[in-house]
């Protein structure tokens, strides 16, 4: 079965990423969490576009996927230690979610790599497509960090094709303009990035920002107290993104590319 499944990585990819970004734009349409009427709609075309461009570029530049290279290896650290093919994969998967939670964490505090990161934080809003608003570089440089956990670690194929569908369909939902009721929210969030917990992340205030780097799993912000869970601002009302690159024309896709370069982002 898993075979079958491998083979067809790409068709599940594409089912879970329509059907999470459809679901999770409707919600937020329906029972936003922000204010629709203030959102610039011209936001979604350059999410979406950014998001097109980013998959042609990493196909065109690793033609060989993650899946496939983990497949072909089958070596590094859980095959040397003849781990069982289950705990490789439960391993293996959250492996991954704390190394992107690092490489996360890396993004904000390194000087360079945070001015490709800001493309994402200079969303005027957050909503689902802002789950797919990053920088090309900072996707090929998120590529090679898979990459090397799956030579190190020797990371099942199978765990590759999971966390990649699971990192994509929580991002889309964690970025989602809804929130989950307050008695789920309180207990889900303990284990699981939700769009509450996330939006602080998001806030425009900068120790805020810096914190809540969970795409999938809330528990290593937890456990490296990089936690908050609550914002000094009203998240509803207040500015979200940053204090710089809010003009209309900073939306559109060609200041997006460029934004990294520019002066402001000095």
């Amino acid at each position: 079965m898993w075979n079958e499944v491998l083979q067809q990585q790409d068709f599940y990819r594409l089912l879970f990423f329509i059907g999470g970004l459809c679901l999770f734009f409707f919600l937020g349409f329906l029972f936003h969490f922000r204010d629709l009427r203030e959102i610039d709609r011209w936001r979604w075309v350059n999410n979406l576009t950014l998001v097109v461009l980013n998959s042609v570029l990493v196909k065109l530049l690793f033609p060989l996927t993650l899946v496939a290279f983990a497949s072909a290896y089958r070596f590094g650290l859980f095959y040397m230690i003849g781990m069982p093919v289950w705990l490789n994969i439960i391993f293996s998967i959250l492996l991954l979610d704390l190394v992107i939670y690092g490489q996360h964490v890396l993004f904000h505090y390194n000087s360079f790599l945070w001015k490709l990161h800001a493309v994402h934080h200079s969303d005027t809003s957050i909503d689902t497509t802002t789950a797919l608003r990053f920088h090309p570089i900072e996707i090929i440089i998120s590529v090679l960090v898979k990459w090397l956990a799956i030579i190190l670690f020797g990371i099942h194929p199978v765990a590759v094709l999971v966390f990649e569908i699971l990192l994509n369909f929580s991002a889309m939902f964690n970025h989602s303009n809804f929130s989950l009721p307050k008695g789920i929210e309180v207990g889900v969030s303990r284990l699981v990035v939700t769009p509450d917990f996330h939006r602080i992340h998001h806030s425009i205030i900068e120790n805020e920002t810096n914190s809540n780097f969970g795409f999938f799993l809330s528990t290593w912000d937890r456990l490296f107290r990089t936690a908050k869970e609550n914002s000094q601002n009203d998240l509803k009302e207040d500015v979200i993104g940053l204090r710089i690159f809010r003009r209309p024309e900073d939306q559109r896709i060609d200041s997006l590319i460029l934004q990294p370069f520019k002066k402001e982002n000095k």
